[in-house]
């Protein structure tokens, strides 16, 4: 594609080298280690022993990359907290998943595919819903580092190598390259879908939309702990609040659609009002490759 503005093509890829060998180690440690502890060994998906390496291996697949393939070193990798002058960001990304459960709960039963009943505040963790919560919400909070290997990796590293200068381009393509990322899930228990491939179809356009969000609040907090307390939230608040409530009732792949109901609106919210790429022309939000990218050849979608 050609920038009308300055006559230069812009490139798909900022560093194909390191983009390549981040994806060939990303991919192929998660992927065989699924392999080896699931099918080999025939440990569940659930147990965190077999979660974790593969939650580490787009940070491990990053730090290997920057550190000895391209040699660029950490500093767009915006790795300090900043909490004091982002609190409000850290607030957002904390309570955030919180709003989106309730918006899905809410979903479910406005268009009637779900009441709560006498029932409704058990949980199957044999703690009631309402102390469940805020337990999550500590565990969030506590878990966060193991969340930072995803979004190290995904959003620090990938998004902006991918159609630099082009923000909505990057994150779509990063969202579907993180989807793709979780397909074995399917396969192997960890997610349940009465149609598999509806199922994934379903789940790519969730985590296409958590993307989205994942990535205005790292661009706008200029750290990399902010979306990854927002990623913890998805998993252990929205996901696990709105599933232990309705996926014995509704199944996974509606589940699935009513977690992404909410993310689709916040999501189409940033896009559509600007957000996004109001974050990315920001000079404090900008990474050296964008900053450079944009000087070059202007920011576009």
């Amino acid at each position: 594609m050609i920038d009308g503005r300055v006559g230069q093509r812009r490139p798909a890829v900022s560093n194909p080298v390191g983009v390549a060998v981040f994806l060939l180690i990303a991919f192929g440690i998660s992927w065989l280690w699924l392999l080896f502890a699931v099918v080999w060994l025939g440990f569940s998906v659930i147990n965190p022993i077999v979660q974790l390496p593969m939650g580490v291996a787009p940070a491990i697949a990053a730090l290997v990359v920057r550190r000895w393939v391209t040699r660029e070193g950490f500093a767009d990798a915006a790795l300090p907290l900043r909490f004091r002058e982002r609190r409000w960001w850290y607030l957002i990304a904390w309570l955030g998943p919180l709003a989106l459960a309730v918006a899905s709960i809410a979903t479910a039963v406005m268009i009637r595919l779900w009441w709560p009943d006498s029932s409704w505040l058990s949980s199957d963790f044999d703690i009631p819903i309402t102390g469940l919560t805020p337990i999550l919400l500590v565990a969030a909070i506590v878990l966060t580092p193991l969340y930072f290997g995803e979004e190290f990796g995904w959003t620090g590293y990938l998004r902006p190598r991918l159609f630099p200068g082009r923000p909505i381009a990057s994150v779509t393509a990063t969202g579907l390259i993180w989807a793709s990322w979780h397909y074995p899930l399917a396969f192997i228990g960890y997610v349940h879908f009465g149609n598999v491939f509806a199922g994934l179809g379903v789940w790519t356009m969730s985590l296409l939309f958590q993307e989205v969000i994942l990535t205005w609040l790292y661009l706008r907090s200029r750290s990399i702990w902010v979306p990854s307390l927002a990623h913890a939230g998805n998993n252990l608040v929205l996901s696990l609040l709105v599933g232990d409530l309705l996926a014995g009732t509704l199944g996974d792949t509606l589940v699935t659609a009513l977690l992404a109901a909410p993310l689709g609106v916040t999501a189409g919210w940033i896009v559509c009002t600007g957000r996004l790429r109001k974050a990315v022309t920001r000079p404090d939000s900008m990474s050296p490759i964008a900053a450079r990218h944009n000087l070059r050849s202007g920011v576009g979608n």
